[in-house]
């Protein structure tokens, strides 16, 4: 069959044939329909992540929407090693095959399910969002930080902070639920003292962290309170990226004197219950069309051209 294949680490996929999956006892053949090109897709095919199994070649992905024999549309996560969903067909464990409304297209299955549950479990499952509660979202204008905006308002976010760096993306979500965007960039920023201000007196109490390293630590410093007569309340900050940086510098007294709680929510960190528990509830949403996030449909014989291209906030979704 046809197939995304990386043959090294660091290198692009290139269009090739590759050895056709045979389902083991459990498993399901799937015709994949569409497969979505997100961060963590790269960062498993060259190795950088700490999920990333080891042996090429490798066929990358995670997700996507497919076909079954009997031409049920599903969408499916946790093909084996080396296949992956960037190809023609997938070997899916039936357990992963989820049933995917008619109202969501494929293609936009393919974009949407991967960030849209990480952001969901981000802000319920970690975060512990309340109603009327405050929300940062840090590194808001990528997809996956489009998307959390819109869920933290769907949940009931009483105030709504997007952090990034493009001013034309950030512009633009105001119209999905952001009460207050700021952009990282800006020359002579005081983040710390920006990020208070935008809180306008309340209390962020979950922070969704796309981007980890100097952003987070502004971050922190905001939400440090010094003195020893005030009551901190939680503060979850919920690490989900690093597109800013690999570490942090945090002060022990920070979390002496404040509510700070740090955890981080992604591949083995997330019991499976809460994953199968988020699907269907955020498949409803992207079912009533709830979900605006823009998608680049890529034939699957362009995949190394659409691996090499720079994101625009876009999610590129590859079609066999």
């Amino acid at each position: 069959m046809k197939a995304a294949v990386v043959r090294a680490p660091g290198q692009p996929p290139s269009f090739q044939e590759f050895p056709e999956p045979v389902p083991a006892e459990g498993e399901v053949l799937v015709t994949v329909t569409a497969s979505g090109l997100h961060l963590v897709v790269k960062a498993l095919a060259d190795g950088a992540h700490y999920g990333s199994a080891s042996g090429f070649p490798l066929v990358p992905g995670v997700d996507g929407p497919g076909r079954l024999a009997d031409g049920t549309r599903v969408y499916f996560g946790g093909v084996r090693h080396p296949h992956g969903p960037m190809a023609e067909r997938a070997a899916v464990p039936a357990a992963m095959c989820l049933p995917l409304p008619d109202e969501v297209p494929d293609a936009m299955a393919a974009a949407i399910m991967n960030p849209g549950i990480s952001a969901w479990l981000a802000l319920t499952w970690r975060g512990r969002l309340a109603e009327g509660g405050t929300v940062l979202v840090l590194g808001a204008t990528g997809a996956a930080g489009r998307i959390a905006v819109q869920l933290a308002r769907h949940l009931g976010a009483g105030r709504i902070i997007a952090a990034g760096r493009d001013p034309g993306r950030l512009a633009g979500l105001s119209a999905l639920g952001a009460d207050i965007t700021i952009r990282l960039d800006e020359p002579g920023l005081d983040l710390p003292a920006t990020i208070a201000e935008a809180a306008a007196g309340t209390h962020i109490g979950v922070i969704v962290d796309y981007l980890w390293g100097a952003p987070a630590e502004a971050a922190i410093q905001a939400v440090t309170r010094r003195g020893l007569s005030h009551t901190a309340g939680p503060v979850r900050l919920v690490e989900v990226g690093q597109a800013a940086g690999a570490t942090i510098t945090l002060p022990a007294s920070v979390l002496r004197g404040s509510g700070l709680e740090i955890s981080g929510s992604g591949a083995g960190s997330v019991p499976p219950a809460e994953i199968a528990a988020a699907v269907p509830r955020f498949m409803a949403l992207a079912a009533a069309g709830a979900i605006d996030l823009g998608v680049d449909e890529v034939a699957l014989a362009d995949v190394e051209r659409a691996w090499n291209a720079g994101s625009d906030g876009r999610r590129v979704v590859l079609i066999p």
